[in-house]
């Protein structure tokens, strides 16, 4: 939240996307890249645990920038399931992403306006 306060919204959307750049480039990686589409894992388990440690990583991310564990579980909830209709083939990578940067304006709109989660 100190990003918020001392240099405004604008910077911390900037934050949160220099920390989802990261975090689905090159901290992802191919293994989590591909078995975190069900189609490509060799069983269920795999599957969930490199679509939830992928979407564990972004939740780092975004407790880091705002230091809010409320947000970071929110994240964590939201680059999951949007991961997974993208998985499943619901829409493609610019739907993707124009998602997971939608999210992230909304937290800056939310924290920006002063709602406090801790």
């Amino acid at each position: 939240m100190t990003i918020l306060l001392q240099s405004g919204p604008l910077a911390l959307f900037f934050a949160f996307a220099i920390s989802h750049s990261l975090a689905d480039f090159p901290l992802q990686g191919d293994y989590l890249a591909r078995v975190k589409q069900r189609s490509k894992a060799d069983s269920m388990p795999e599957w969930f645990i490199a679509l939830t440690a992928h979407s564990l990583i972004h939740a780092g991310g975004v407790w880091l920038v705002t230091g809010s564990v409320t947000l970071a579980a929110i994240e964590l909830l939201l680059h999951w399931l949007i991961d997974l209709g993208k998985g499943e083939g619901y829409y493609g990578y610019v739907a993707d992403q124009v998602l997971h940067l939608t999210c992230k304006v909304v937290y800056v709109i939310v924290l920006a306006n002063g709602v406090q989660l801790s």
